[in-house]
């Protein structure tokens, strides 16, 4: 997980958007225990209080939930991660588009320079 943080936006909320990820890439499986706050914590150094605030709001989203003595797991709702899924991808798409337009690109030029590259990684 260790990667720059940055500083314009709260670190908790950044912690939750790398494990959404991390679940969605397969590092953290549905079911899977998450390791401890404080290991968390220490893999991206960031402050044990931090990591617990980042795990409790996506607790609280449901995307984790806990056991009292055994920790926190992943969730095993299908729907839900698939729903996540979807939810990165469409932003990621977003700020693509948002990006290609900043560099005077229309939406058919964008569209037509991805079906190129397309093409060519075929």
């Amino acid at each position: 997980m260790p990667s720059s943080l940055d500083n314009d936006r709260p670190i908790y909320l950044q912690l939750m958007e790398r494990i959404r990820l991390d679940i969605i890439a397969g590092v953290y499986k549905p079911g899977d225990k998450l390791p401890s706050v404080r290991d968390l914590a220490l893999d991206a150094a960031v402050n044990p209080n931090t990591m617990q605030k980042a795990l409790s709001e996506l607790e609280r989203e449901g995307l984790v939930y806990s056991q009292r003595t055994s920790g926190r797991f992943i969730t095993e709702d299908k729907n839900m991660l698939k729903q996540l899924k979807t939810n990165l991808a469409e932003e990621q798409i977003r700020q693509f588009f948002e990006k290609m337009k900043q560099l005077g690109f229309t939406g058919s030029e964008t569209l037509a320079l991805i079906e190129n590259v397309l093409k060519e990684e075929m």
